[in-house]
């Protein structure tokens, strides 16, 4: 520790005479500048830690660190991808802005003082002024022309391979380790030893934090206690259900690591007492955004709010500026590595427990042609390392026998009518699980009969769909769909299966869709055979940006991927609760799904876990986990598996019709018009009438 804050006193100092002097050419000094003097105001306020602690004094912190990306002020950021590569051309510009982009990703580190982390950066910052500073040198020794002062495109791009690779060993363990340790408590910290009246205890994170993540803060502390422990309990009970209906034995796991927006930690707090009566302690880690763990569209960990999404956007995918085989390798051994060393600690994780939120204007991205993307090889570099990464840690967290459960709110930034939203919701996550039980009962004791389902859309979309089920020998005793009420996926509302992909054929179509807190139009995949072979959406001026946009955030960069699951939803009072509050397209997906059918792509919600044995309420095992992919993990692993589940919901105004058809060619309406039509499950249609 004596070390690294020796060498962390000699980088300051260095960056000290950076700020002061940069002895560069003329059109680098502005953003030298500007770099140093934002790794000393991220130095100040590592310094600070306990010094600061006037809520308005950590207000105007707070807003200094994250004000260089926020709003107007993000055009002209050195984080920007169009601005800096406007000034110093595609190449320098976007390794430029990947440097500052990595430096701005300090600001947890001064907060959690892990002092490691800030010198890596400062260190690599002082290596690549040098570079240019030398240049700068060696051309005045010489009488070259200005232009002539920079240093060579590959030379800075080597140095910034060298830091990503060098240093992954390190963030891989640290990211791992705060997944299945305890005793990596900062967040947890926080939330216990807080007085949750004063603000000031939202900015000990060193997360941005909006007037939203106050608001909702405070809207909390203003609930009652039963209010509270109703949330905390609907949320743990959840998580304790999952367990047992998959037949794990919760006593054997000793940890449990919660998702959740600041602003919440009145909630999370209550969990904790709760999951401790269960004897499993809180791991709470960060959710990072540095080249070592980008989470862009799909948060994991705790967070605050975004101070820019499209500067989050822009930068999902730098690793493309040095991507190769090499790396991969490289990746794949330190996550090895890190498991190795935490195996015993992983072997007794019991899975995540998630607080989503809903309710933030919604994001539709702008597609920079400055921002980096992978080509076509890294693409296939990049699935592989997807489904390698999932493998390696499949062998230390045994997915058969972990469970998870997820739970939404919305956030002030929902408008007006928040509180009643609010109220709602809870209305929503604590529905009745016994009356939709016994209605989807219904639903699939009808499927059961079914060898395909046809689903057709209606007031211009143009779903038309053929989904092949598994077929079954024994319908007393087995069934195809798993009926799901409010345990793991809260709320309740839906039934499920892996549909078979052969004859799964035909167009799905969602005019409007938010999958990953990412906005698309006209959203359109074509199946064959339950294979994705085309897409297309409408939010860009141009096929080929339209197919690169969901190539990226849908199929992850995979060519293709199978339908993994096909659901009916059966929660109208949810889509009807969108309906009057018209925040359909602010839903996550976890409600969404419930508010219509809904196809999966990616692997199937069994995926790792098809040798535990499911069994619905009525005793009838669910035998249709697996499908042709899945299955290859008897043969060929790497093929089966793609660490992505995405499910797109059609909403019951667009669904003209689902009939299941038997093999004779009997016919079973479920829904017609956007209505439930099938007998024992009119109780449905209420909502629509009130």
């Amino acid at each position: 520790m004596e070390v690294i804050r020796e060498r962390y006193e000699l980088s300051c100092g260095r960056i000290k005479e950076i700020a002061a002097v940069q002895e560069v050419a003329e059109d680098y000094k502005d953003y030298f500048k500007k770099v140093a003097d934002f790794i000393l105001l991220v130095a100040e306020a590592c310094d600070n830690r306990g010094k600061i602690t006037g809520l308005e004094e950590l207000r105007k912190e707070n807003k200094a660190l994250y004000e260089d990306i926020l709003g107007a002020h993000y055009a002209e950021s050195y984080a920007n991808p169009t601005y800096t590569c406007g000034k110093y051309g595609l190449d320098m510009g976007r390794l430029l802005a990947f440097l500052y982009t990595e430096i701005r990703a300090m600001i947890p580190y001064a907060f959690e003082q892990t002092y490691e982390d800030l010198v890596i950066r400062m260190e690599l910052f002082v290596e690549i002024y040098n570079a240019f500073a030398y240049t700068q040198s060696e051309a005045e020794l010489l009488t070259l022309p200005e232009k002539a002062a920079v240093p060579n495109t590959d030379d800075i791009k080597d140095t910034l391979y060298w830091f990503v690779s060098d240093y992954s060993e390190t963030a891989t363990l640290h990211r791992v380790r705060s997944l299945v340790d305890a005793d990596c408590d900062f967040a947890v910290r926080i939330v216990e030893d807080s007085d949750f009246n004063d603000m000031s205890y939202l900015y000990q994170y060193g997360e941005y934090v909006s007037p939203d993540v106050e608001k909702m803060a405070q809207y909390l502390n203003s609930l009652p206690d039963e209010r509270i422990q109703l949330m905390a309990d609907t949320y743990t009970e959840g998580y304790r259900i999952g367990f047992e209906k998959a037949h794990v034995d919760l006593g054997k796991k000793e940890t449990v690591d919660l998702h959740y927006m600041l602003g919440f930690e009145r909630v999370v707090r209550a969990a904790i007492a709760n999951f401790a009566k269960m004897g499993l302690k809180p791991t709470i880690y960060r959710c990072e955004n540095t080249i070592f763990s980008k989470s862009v569209v799909r948060k994991k960990g705790f967070f605050g709010a975004d101070a820019n999404k499209q500067f989050l956007y822009d930068h999902k995918d730098d690793i493309a500026l040095f991507l190769d085989k090499k790396l991969v390798n490289r990746n794949l051994e330190v996550l090895r590595l890190a498991y190795e060393a935490v195996k015993e600690m992983a072997a007794v994780y019991a899975g995540p427990a998630v607080i989503e939120v809903f309710g933030e204007l919604p994001f539709a991205p702008e597609s920079k042609d400055e921002a980096c993307s992978l080509d076509a090889g890294q693409q296939k570099l990049s699935a592989e390392l997807k489904g390698a990464s999932q493998d390696i840690v499949s062998r230390y967290i045994n997915e058969e026998e972990r469970s998870f459960t997820i739970i939404a709110f919305p956030v002030p930034s929902i408008g007006e009518r928040f509180v009643e939203i609010f109220d709602e919701t809870i209305k929503l996550n604590t529905l009745d699980y016994k009356t939709y039980e016994r209605i989807q009962a219904t639903i699939i004791d009808t499927l059961n009969k079914a060898a395909y389902v046809e689903i057709k859309g209606m007031n211009g979309n143009k779903t038309d769909l053929r989904v092949a089920l598994y077929p079954i020998s024994n319908p007393e005793k087995e069934a195809i769909f798993e009926n799901c009420v409010a345990d793991v996926n809260i709320p309740v509302g839906e039934v499920f299966t892996s549909p078979v992909l052969e004859g799964t054929n035909g167009k799905l179509h969602v005019s409007r869709v938010f999958l990953n807190e990412l906005e698309y139009h006209n959203l359109e995949i074509d199946f064959k055979d339950g294979m994705i072979a085309d897409y297309t959406c409408s939010n860009f001026d141009g096929e080929e940006k339209n197919k690169a946009y969901i190539k990226a955030n849908v199929l992850y960069h995979y060519d293709s991927l199978p339908m993994g699951e096909f659901a009916i939803g059966t929660n109208t009072t949810a889509y009807m609760t969108a309906k009057k509050y018209d925040i359909a397209n602010l839903f996550p997906i976890l409600i969404a799904e419930k508010t219509g059918p809904h196809f999966a792509v990616g692997d199937t919600c069994y995926s790792r876990s098809e040798e535990v044995r499911v069994f619905n309420e009525d005793g009838k095992e669910v035998v249709a986990k697996d499908n042709s992919v899945s299955t290859l993990r008897k043969t060929e692993p790497s093929k089966a598996y793609f660490a992505c589940h995405t499910d797109i919901t059609i909403p019951y105004d667009e669904l003209g019709s689902i009939i299941a058809y038997s093999k004779d060619g009997e016919a079973y309406s479920i829904i017609e018009k956007g209505r439930f039509v099938l007998a024992g499950t009119e109780e449905l249609n209420e909502p629509f009438d009130h």
